[in-house]
């Protein structure tokens, strides 16, 4: 049984990695292309977009069209949001974390409002805390500005955290914030993206992350 933490700060993305809603996003995406411009977006596509801040992703995408396609994306998702739900064994992760004295929260590209609901809807309202979202930072993952601000906002040192994500944008915005990344496989990414992406552990479950967050 696990007894002690590795570090005492495990920061967290939370689309993928928290809150199962990797399929609803998707399917957001895929709605608001094809409403907007009729394109036709395949799940391996969009999934390569998840981690990044819908603006971004539009406006690499289509920039004319970035403005209302974000609308269309947010009206859509917001409206199917009840089919968020939360990952196996996530919650009793989140729980011995925080009865060993760890302070799990949640950094992500997701704006505020939308984070507060996904965490709800995942059931961990009362298990981590939002750290940084969308609005903290102009610049987002891959860069390292949300970490950076998590640092501050949290009065900790880089060497004191470990960053979790589901995403190869997690895993290059850890180590550009210097710190190390654990990625899990259960979200967005493939396991070959972030196999590539070179993160210092990779779980397949809440057990194995677990195994990497304590040591025995």
């Amino acid at each position: 049984m696990p007894t002690s933490a590795r570090w005492p700060v495990v920061l967290f993305d939370l689309d993928g990695t928290l809150a199962d809603s990797i399929g609803l996003i998707i399917e957001s995406y895929q709605y608001a292309f094809s409403a907007v411009n009729g394109r036709e977006v395949s799940a391996d596509e969009a999934r390569t977009w998840i981690g990044q801040t819908l603006l971004e992703t539009f406006r690499r995408e289509d920039p004319p069209g970035a403005v209302e396609l974000e609308r269309v994306y947010r009206d859509y998702n917001e409206a199917n949001s009840a089919r968020i739900t939360g990952y196996p064994g996530v919650p009793e992760l989140l729980t011995q974390l925080n009865a060993a004295g760890v302070r799990p929260k949640v950094v992500t590209s997701k704006r505020f409002r939308m984070s507060v609901e996904t965490v709800r809807l995942a059931g961990l309202s009362e298990l981590v805390d939002l750290a940084v979202t969308m609005e903290d930072t102009e610049r987002h993952k891959p860069y390292p500005d949300p970490l950076l601000r998590a640092f501050d906002k949290l009065g900790v040192t880089p060497e004191q955290c470990v960053y979790v994500g589901d995403a190869v944008w997690d895993v290059l915005a850890a180590h550009a914030a210097g710190i190390p990344a654990i990625a899990v496989t259960w979200g967005a990414g493939s396991r070959a993206d972030l196999a590539a992406a070179a993160p210092e552990f990779s779980c397949d479950c809440a057990a194995e992350l677990r195994q990497v967050l304590f040591s025995t």
